[in-house]
């Protein structure tokens, strides 16, 4: 849902309602977006976010990134 601005001041208490129900609110100035109104449950702090990644794909970041087989690969390193 979009709400320009100047009407969302006098309906902020609705607006964060909505927003706890679910819904995101897209504040608008001159027809642009320039904020939400979403739930606080809806983000992660970035430490959170890691952690899920760290969770997930433990070894992030110790992958072996050698190059394929050489013979994959012509001369001049295209693909064959």
């Amino acid at each position: 849902m979009e709400q320009p601005i100047t009407e969302a001041k006098g309906k902020l208490t609705g607006l964060v309602r909505l927003a706890e129900a679910g819904e995101r609110v897209v504040v608008t100035r001159h027809g642009q977006p320039v904020a939400d109104i979403v739930a606080r449950r809806d983000w992660m702090s970035p430490e959170a976010i890691l952690a899920l990644i760290a969770d997930v794909q433990p070894d992030v970041g110790q992958r072996d990134v050698s190059p394929m087989p050489f013979d994959l690969y012509d001369d001049r390193g295209l693909p064959c």
